[in-house]
């Protein structure tokens, strides 16, 4: 093996300062991709869900050409407020006599219990998770962020209906009950105005 010179000369000098700064560049560029997948992983995780049902979570759709049938479900509402979000949040009715193909309605009404301005963003889920991928929702205030003045109430509307194809599914035969959970969690974000929240609110939900 060739020993190298204790003295570089400045040819070999400026060969090992081009390696190194190639080197670092490449390390700089592997943190940068390895940092934004990571960002990038949450709400492509989500929009997986989103499209296909996996792990209890229900279907985006745009609108609802099915035929009614006659399979029935009882839809029920599960409403839950995450500690450090002083609201209350709760379904105008706790559960629904749901047909297949049927659009339905429901109403939440969420109240800020707090002397100051606070902001909200709700997650949900769909229970059995083998009924999910019949779950469609045509509206809901989901990842939202809702900005609530101190004591205001607003109600807001989750329009869905369960896919027909449902009734087909001889794996779904022994499942009767639906479960559709929301868990409010307090945002950071507070920059939004309050029309977010009320751009989402279809129209006044009856009185509690």
């Amino acid at each position: 093996m060739r020993d190298l010179p204790l003295n570089p000369t400045p040819s070999m000098q400026d060969g090992l300062d081009r390696k190194l700064k190639r080197t670092l560049f490449g390390c700089i560029g592997l943190v940068a991709v390895m940092v934004g997948a990571a960002y990038a992983a949450v709400p492509l995780y989500s929009l997986f869900c989103k499209l296909t049902g996996f792990a209890g979570t229900p279907l985006i759709a745009s609108e609802n050409g099915s035929v009614v049938g006659s399979k029935q479900f009882l839809v029920q509402f599960d409403s839950n407020v995450a500690p450090g979000l002083a609201w209350r949040f709760a379904p105008e009715q706790p559960k629904l006599e749901v047909r297949v193909g049927e659009t339905m309605t429901v109403f939440f009404r969420i109240t800020n219990l707090s002397d100051r301005e606070t902001t909200g963003m709700a997650t949900y889920n769909v229970q059995p998770e083998l009924i999910a991928p019949y779950f469609n929702k045509l509206q809901c205030f989901c990842f939202n962020e809702m900005v609530l003045k101190p004591h205001e109430s607003v109600d807001v509307p989750v329009v869905f209906f369960i896919d027909p194809e449902a009734a087909k599914n001889r794996d779904l035969d022994k499942i009767a009950a639906i479960s559709l959970s929301y868990t409010f969690f307090a945002s950071k974000r507070t920059e939004k105005p309050l029309a977010a929240a009320k751009d989402i609110v279809a129209q006044p939900a009856p009185k509690l």
